[in-house]
């Protein structure tokens, strides 16, 4: 299917040529006639597939016959809500790039800058408006925003909203447009309390899914990398060594982590910049741009700044840190692999707490995500094993700690050393550690003292 098989009028489709597209995507294919009908619309899409489009560019053609068959007095007539600002300056440049031939107006307005640029743009006049919420919210009290007379209302990105404790805003923010309205809710997850808000305020809404619920891109090449807490800033620093890698996002689950990264980055030469939420907006946009250009070549985000990021080619990410949300691991690694390109999204596990995380993330996708055991800073593959199916693995081989594991007792016992976790140590081990322990050297990878840094094991490479 071609975007002249939708029936767009020919200044979108011109838009549309000059930004090189020719062929929509899924959830284009099935939303945009949708849209156009006038119908309410239920999207529930996976990050990377085109859904900002697939809304921008029907609101747009509604708007624009609209205009054209009759004069209107100059107000806001669509209002899209998003959780952040970075996705609110991306949801406002698609706009740009789809309406530049239609003569619509939109503007974008978010909290942590001066209000003034945005109220003037306000008095100019604005067709569209592409808000987060506590800003649009704020501006609507100093009575500078009026949306009393919106034909289509927007969410975008509501299970984030949700996370991020916006509902309540959202609520306030729908109580005051007019009821008889077209109304699109997109959200790449579909919890309950999401469900439940789209029930309360679509109208027999056409349903549209492109992939089933938390599902990952299969263009995109998975890998768990098992590596000591410790490790895993250098174990970072080898996989940038490859000069394939152009550019790299990397996830980590809080600011002062990701502000950790930059510095351990920087020391070892490489160009590394950090995006969350202490950052100004003029600093997180800079940043965005220089990785843009490949000014920079890794930036590190925190997960409800990177919503935003929309970068065409970005071929590598790694979860620095798995995340314990397991549909957060769906959002990270959609970054690449959007819209049909192949990525690789990389991601280490300390073989501790993150063990659970892994589970979640296996049992949430229906499948293992492959094991890289080629790597300089391995744990144990056998012990990680043992802790992930949570049975027992003797890994034990006589007159060493277990293979290539040591130290690191875990959540089931197994590993010994001086820092086991709980009871139950390896079969025939000994050793102090806290409660409990094995036999093995003081740390991931066998006795790093007598042994190979990579440890024991069975001297397989490669995934598992």
């Amino acid at each position: 299917m071609l975007f002249t098989d939708l029936k767009l009028i020919e200044p979108i489709l011109k838009a549309l040529q000059t930004e090189g597209y020719t062929s929509p995507t899924p959830i284009q294919q099935q939303a945009i006639p949708f849209i156009l009908q006038r119908r309410d619309l239920l999207g529930c899409a996976q990050t990377g597939t085109g859904k900002t489009a697939a809304f921008a560019i029907p609101t747009l053609q509604l708007l624009y016959n609209d205009r054209q068959q009759h004069r209107e007095q100059k107000s806001i007539k669509a209002l899209i809500l998003t959780p952040t600002r970075e996705l609110a300056i991306q949801i406002g440049d698609s706009f740009t790039a789809y309406g530049r031939n239609t003569g619509l107006k939109n503007l974008v307005i978010f909290g942590g800058v001066s209000q003034n640029p945005q109220v003037d743009a306000l008095r100019r006049g604005v067709d569209i408006l592409v808000a987060t919420p506590g800003r649009l919210l704020d501006l609507i009290n100093q009575g500078y925003v009026h949306i009393n007379q919106i034909k289509m209302l927007i969410l975008d990105e509501a299970d984030r909203m949700l996370d991020m404790g916006f509902v309540n805003d959202v609520k306030k923010i729908i109580a005051k447009v007019p009821a008889k309205r077209q109304t699109l809710f997109f959200s790449a997850t579909m919890p309950k309390e999401i469900q439940s808000l789209a029930d309360s305020i679509l109208t027999n809404p056409e349903k549209v899914e492109v992939a089933p619920v938390s599902s990952t891109a299969d263009t995109i090449q998975q890998a768990v990398y098992f590596v000591d807490k410790g490790d895993k800033k250098n174990l970072l620093i080898h996989i940038l060594k490859d000069k394939n890698i152009k550019t790299l996002l990397v996830f980590t689950r809080t600011k002062h982590g990701a502000d950790k990264v930059v510095k351990d980055l920087h020391k070892a030469g490489i160009t590394a910049e950090a995006i969350h939420g202490n950052k100004s907006q003029n600093a997180r946009q800079r940043a965005l741009t220089n990785f843009k250009n490949r000014t920079t070549r890794v930036l590190i985000a925190t997960d409800i700044a990177a919503r935003g990021i929309d970068i065409d080619e970005l071929s590598h990410v790694v979860n620095y840190e798995l995340p314990n949300i397991p549909e957060t691991y769906v959002h990270r690694i959609g970054r690449t692999g959007r819209a049909g390109a192949s990525g690789i999204a990389m991601s280490f596990c300390d073989g501790e707490d993150e063990i659970e995380y892994l589970k979640d993330i296996n049992k949430l996708i229906g499948k293992e995500v492959p094991i890289e055991e080629g790597h300089p800073y391995p744990l144990s593959i056998e012990l990680m094993t043992s802790r992930m199916t949570g049975k027992f693995v003797s890994v034990a081989v006589k007159g060493k700690g277990p293979s290539g594991g040591g130290g690191r007792g875990g959540r089931n016992g197994g590993g010994g050393g001086n820092r086991g976790r709980n009871s139950r140590g390896g079969k025939g081990g000994s050793g102090e550690g806290r409660p409990g322990g094995g036999s093995g050297g003081n740390r991931s990878g066998g006795n790093r003292k007598g042994g190979s840094k990579s440890g024991g094991g069975s001297g397989m490479s490669g995934r598992r």
